[in-house]
């Protein structure tokens, strides 16, 4: 598994992701399912070591919104290219809950989906495709410098023509 951060490819990551229903370690930097860290919520956020949850396509946020400030990372899977929830989930995220934390894109990331994560606020991506692992660490995804719709990361962008205020340039 590689991760990419910060226009870098990284083959490993701190992180350990727990299997759901297995014992947490005591120490470490950790992933969790969502269903396991609402079980165990007060445990997890007094351990040693910093505490991400896992939450699938089809989980809600809810259960962790009060939480966020002490998660740093949460973790949103893409379980087919074709499903977007989780763009949703990160431009809830950080929009309207102002999650600051590290936000990742884990499962089915694919070249063409990199630029619109990255704009849904998405710090890093767990890439596993191997076409796609070629192209970041040649350099060769490009993000789209126009746009209809503001950026989660990038907050405000200046409009490159004042006859089409609804254009965004990064």
């Amino acid at each position: 598994m590689a991760i990419f951060r910060n226009g870098t490819v990284l083959d490993h990551d701190s992180w350990t992701v727990v299997a759901a229903g297995a014992p947490v370690p005591a120490e470490g930097d950790i992933i969790i399912a969502l269903a396991d860290f609402i079980a165990q919520r007060d445990a997890l956020l007094g351990r040693v070591g910093p505490v991400g949850v896992a939450v699938e396509a089809g989980e809600e946020l809810d259960d962790i919104v009060g939480d966020l400030p002490r998660l740093v990372l949460v973790a949103l899977r893409f379980p087919k290219y074709t499903d977007g929830r989780s763009y949703s989930k990160a431009r809830l995220l950080r929009e309207r809950h102002r999650y600051g934390g590290e936000l990742r894109a884990v499962g089915d990331v694919l070249h063409d989906q990199i630029p619109l994560m990255l704009r849904c606020g998405f710090d890093s991506l767990e890439v596993t495709h191997e076409p796609t692992l070629r192209a970041l660490r040649e350099g060769r995804v490009r993000g789209v410098t126009v746009h209809y719709q503001t950026s989660a990361r990038e907050g405000r962008e200046a409009a490159p023509n004042p006859a089409r205020r609804w254009l965004r340039a990064s």
